[in-house]
């Protein structure tokens, strides 16, 4: 017995010692790995660490950011489409024309060069109703292309061709509209795009009441124009107060009280725009006049905002003044003088549906009313919306009556139109 356990002893130990080693050489592996790959990683492992800190980041709404370590620039790309659908109806609500498109699809980039102060933006736009050829023939797949010097909150100055800051529904993106598209008032009189210098100044009294000026010196002619020989130039001013302080997450510039203001919010706004000898018929757009004519133009807007828990109410009035508006009678070709007023309304659920409202009208001035071919022009619109991630992914429809009074044909007609929304 004695031998035995002797025997089974010596067994044990034998298993513990067999044990031991392996366990040591495991650990000894194991270590001589780690080793390994730290001797592979240990000459750049900060450099490592700084790449993966500087990936780009992807956030819903803000894009993808790219900066390098030594942070000398930073750009951020977007992209936004719109897909819409629309029907057509005569007065008796019988179908006339389906129309469905990428009614538009750009791409965007955004940030600084050398330092945070100097700022730039591009956008381009790659639909047919992005790229419509100017009338001299020019490509027009350039919407923005600015560079900004900012060298605080308080002021700003930039140069290149980006939006006149006019009428507050042209400086809304058409990303942040509570109906599928703009109303018919601002397609008629709103400057759109131009080239030239741009300049801004913003002041805050009391952290309450505060105010905006906005200006340019502009070529006048749009978007991708290039050249202007014996013409004048566009000056534009604005001026924007907020007497009850400013809107959260510029909402001034975002329809609808998508942040749902626990305080009253409100904006009143003029501006105006002197066309010095342009040969558009509307400006900064329209058709091309005869070569040798040119007209003189002035524009004006109001506009008021105001918003209050989910509640937003907008009115805008716009106007445009030439004293020779008819260019060539016998083939219609006019200056549109007159004036144009939209109101809309809307209020946000909690769950992120919004219903909204919209009526505007145009007023033609009596000497283009023949040639406009209305006394008035009407559109009411209802909207409903279902905004998923804010106005960057939304499902929107809305139901449009359009009436012209004295019109040459009869002007009564229905409008239905769908977009699903999308943007990064």
């Amino acid at each position: 017995m004695t031998t035995f356990n002797n025997q089974c002893r010596m067994a044990f130990l034998l298993v513990a010692m067999l044990t031991a080693t392996g366990c040591m050489a495991q650990e000894n592996q194991q270590k001589s790995e780690a080793n390994k790959w730290e001797n592979l990683l240990e000459p750049e492992s900060d450099e490592l660490m700084e790449q993966i800190k500087n990936m780009p980041y992807i956030e819903v709404g803000k894009g993808i950011s790219f900066a390098p370590k030594n942070k000398l620039f930073k750009m951020t790309l977007r992209f936004r489409m719109q897909n819409q659908v629309t029907m057509l109806f005569d007065d008796d609500f019988k179908l006339e024309e389906t129309q469905a498109q990428v009614k538009r699809l750009r791409l965007r980039f955004d940030g600084y060069l050398y330092s945070p102060k100097l700022l730039y933006s591009i956008q381009l736009g790659f639909t047919p109703y992005d790229t419509k050829t100017v009338p001299n023939g020019n490509t027009n797949i350039v919407r923005d292309a600015v560079i900004c010097y900012m060298p605080s909150s308080t002021w700003n100055i930039s140069f290149g061709q980006t939006k006149v800051k006019a009428n507050r529904a042209r400086i809304n993106s058409s990303s942040a509209l509570q109906f599928v598209d703009r109303s018919i008032v601002n397609s008629e009189f709103n400057p759109d795009r131009d080239f030239g210098v741009f300049g801004e100044y913003h002041k805050t009294w009391d952290r309450e009441f505060s105010l905006a000026a906005k200006g340019s010196v502009t070529l006048g002619e749009g978007r991708n124009w290039g050249t202007d020989k014996n013409k004048g130039f566009a000056y534009t001013a604005r001026l924007e107060l907020f007497p009850l302080g400013r809107f959260k997450s510029l909402g001034e510039v975002v329809e609808g009280d998508f942040q749902r203001e626990q305080k009253v919010r409100m904006m009143l706004a003029g501006a105006f725009t002197y066309n010095d000898r342009t040969n558009r018929t509307s400006g900064q757009s329209g058709n091309l006049m005869p070569t040798g004519v040119t007209r003189d133009l002035q524009q004006y807007y109001m506009d008021f905002i105001l918003k209050y828990r989910g509640f937003a109410f907008y009115t805008d009035l716009m106007g445009r003044i030439c004293k020779a508006p008819v260019v060539d009678n016998e083939n219609g070709l006019f200056v549109y003088t007159g004036k144009g007023v939209n109101v809309q309304t809307s209020y946000l659920f909690k769950k992120n549906w919004e219903v909204a409202l919209r009526n505007s009208t145009l007023l033609p001035d009596k000497k283009v009313e023949p040639l406009a071919g209305y006394h008035r022009y009407n559109q009411s619109t209802l909207a409903v919306t279902k905004y998923l991630i804010g106005h960057n992914l939304k499902v929107q429809a809305d139901a449009s009556y359009n009436h012209q009074s004295k019109p040459a044909d009869g002007y009564n007609r229905w409008q239905l139109r769908f977009v699903v929304e999308a943007g990064l």
